[in-house]
């Protein structure tokens, strides 16, 4: 059902089921998924697509041209997945040509009220981001990971799967899978055991994870020195490989 004060695009794909509560506005080549629910007031510009059965919430603002110097008026787009949720005044920008030209959110994510996506960020699958979330662009966050509140991640940093980064924290260099960080700056406060407790991982993966992380980040050795390590003394289980791939590929460098 679409209200009455609801203005949609004639250029807009809507699948018949969508909700669009009043006042809600929705723009030219808008893609919305079968069972998405839209609140009021809620503003999605063009080229953004949602998936299925997504709820979005009041206030929210979504396919927003990007805060970028470089954005040159260049067509780009936002792609929302299935199953999310979109707290109240939610704001999540477009890409740019520079960025790759898509920002990105996986199914199954949560996004509470006041987080900001920025414009070629990529979040993955089973995303939490609590309340003030803030990311700056070209941001990647991996599968199941979560942010806290008042959370503010600066451009280009990559945190990785299952991690899970403190409220209030300002994040600067990347956070490797399965840790836990937080603080201004940001440091490595061990492994995030409940986190990977609730998703199954088993005691034997928890255990080579816990010693690659001490021996990676608290035995005062240098990152290639732990490398070194880690590869001679823990059994390679794809989530330290993992780890280790991580660190290797960082560009920005790893939060310790």
């Amino acid at each position: 059902m679409i209200h009455s004060t609801a203005i949609v695009s004639s250029r807009s794909d809507i699948a018949p089921d969508v909700e669009i509560g009043p006042y809600t506005i929705i723009g030219d080549h808008v893609s919305v998924g079968a069972g998405t629910r839209i609140g009021p007031h809620v503003v999605i510009d063009p080229h953004t697509t949602i998936g299925a059965n997504c709820q979005i919430y009041q206030y929210a603002a979504l396919g927003a041209i990007p805060q970028s110097v470089k954005f040159e008026g260049e067509v780009s787009e936002a792609r929302i997945g299935d199953n999310t949720v979109i707290r109240e005044f939610v704001t999540v920008h477009r890409g740019t040509a520079f960025g790759g030209g898509e920002t990105t959110i996986g199914a199954n994510c949560f996004l509470m009220a006041y987080t900001h996506i920025a414009h070629d960020c990529r979040i993955g699958e089973g995303v939490v981001m609590a309340n003030n979330a803030t990311l700056a662009g070209h941001i990647i966050i991996g599968d199941f990971a979560t942010v806290g509140g008042l959370v503010a991640i600066h451009q280009f940093v990559n945190i990785g799967e299952y991690a899970f980064v403190g409220g209030k924290s300002a994040v600067v260099k990347d956070v490797p899978p399965y840790m836990i960080a937080a603080g201004d700056r940001a440091k490595l406060h061990g492994l995030n055991r409940v986190g990977l407790k609730r998703h199954g991982f088993s005691r034997s993966t928890l255990a080579a994870l816990k010693k690659t992380y001490r021996i990676l980040f608290r035995y005062g050795l240098t990152i290639n020195e732990g490398l070194e390590r880690v590869a001679a003394e823990i059994e390679p289980l794809a989530e330290v490989n993992r780890v280790v791939n991580f660190i290797k590929a960082s560009e920005r460098g790893v939060t310790r």
